[in-house]
């Protein structure tokens, strides 16, 4: 397996810097184990978002899981791209004509869109130090990010899962080609490690139904922000309101915003009492210190996933956290060496 990557700037970082972080004998998670760490559109701080490079790059960095947005084509093929649009991350406009006002992901075809370069947003550059890739910046497949994820973990005897997003609005067509394509590669059993999400409240709701009627073995994650209303804790999305408890009855998961005013250790008790865990989106600290001061007090709080755009910062926080043999921040080269991936505990539906 490749050694997990970290900048020079970063290390030297951590090495210097003071840990605010405290070692525990358990996590206050919903399994007691450390969170899990998702690499959010893959390392999308450091290189062009959802390429399989990026998604490399991440699981170099620690992550335990990779998040691919996917979206469907004119030709009704599931391609990975977080916006309804190409236009932000590729270059399409150099090379077509806006169609219907825009850039829309539903107006081109897969031959299409294989012609476009995805480009770096945000930080991201076209390079990182030390770490080259196999594969170009380019706007894949949901099936061949499955494919290559399939053929990673063999290689590097890794065990790395997956956590696609079918973006909203509700299309029931996406969420069944999103569940064909799992059926087909061979992504059904809870060892695969494969939690879906969506924002949508009826798109989440028939990916429950999917899977259990395909006899797909995967999470589901509802997501939206967490709100307190009338007493009640529940998610919000599009302004509509759903309980953790009406959630309860068919997902596993809730993918938060962590600007969510109700988002915190009662919130997360709440829905840990009802067996969900929570996953916090989206952290994007530039510095190790900031990333302690942004994830360290949801840590303390119980959260059990984290996304973020900067895997390998998030990993330190989440290390740091771990039992050491030696003080730290003597340990930090050995936590460095990064640790397996941790699963999530799962409720399955009755």
């Amino acid at each position: 397996m490749k050694a997990m990557l970290l900048g020079t700037a970063v290390l030297g970082a951590m090495l210097a810097a003071p840990v605010t972080a405290a070692t525990i004998d358990r996590f206050a998670t919903l399994n007691g184990e450390a969170p899990i760490l998702i690499a959010h559109r893959g390392a999308s701080g450091y290189l062009p978002e959802h390429t399989i490079a990026a998604y490399e790059l991440g699981i170099q960095m620690g992550a335990d899981y990779i998040e691919p947005d996917l979206q469907l084509t004119a030709d009704g093929h599931v391609v990975v791209m977080h916006d309804g649009t190409l236009n932000r991350s590729t270059n399409v406009e150099e090379l077509f004509e806006a169609r219907n006002g825009g850039y829309a992901v539903k107006d081109f075809t897969l031959d299409e869109i294989r012609t476009l370069t995805a480009e770096p947003t945000r930080t991201a550059t076209n390079e990182y130090p030390g770490f080259s890739s196999d594969y170009p910046f380019v706007v894949p497949t949901f099936d061949e990010v499955l494919v290559w994820l399939d053929e990673y973990n063999a290689e590097n005897g890794t065990d790395i899962g997956i956590y696609p997003e079918s973006k909203a609005p509700y299309n029931a067509a996406l969420n069944t080609a999103i569940a064909q394509s799992l059926s087909t590669h061979g992504y059904t059993e809870a060892a695969d490690k494969v939690i879906l999400q969506s924002f949508s409240f009826d798109s989440a709701e028939e990916l429950a139904a999917l899977t259990d009627s395909m006899m797909i073995d995967a999470t589901i994650a509802q997501l939206g922000s967490a709100t307190l209303l009338d007493g009640v804790f529940g998610m919000t999305y599009g302004g509509e309101f759903r309980s953790l408890e009406a959630l309860a009855e068919y997902v596993e998961g809730l993918g938060v915003s962590i600007s969510s005013p109700a988002l915190g250790a009662e919130f997360i008790s709440a829905a840990h009492d009802l067996g969900l865990v929570v996953h916090g989106w989206t952290w994007r600290p530039t510095s190790l210190e900031e990333a302690f001061a942004q994830i360290q007090p949801l840590i303390e709080a119980g959260i059990d996933g984290i996304f973020t755009d900067y895997p390998d910062l998030g990993r330190a926080v989440i290390d740091a956290n771990m039992p050491a043999p030696v003080p730290l921040p003597a340990a930090l080269p050995m936590l460095l060496a990064g640790l397996g991936g941790l699963a999530v505990l799962r409720r399955r539906r009755k």
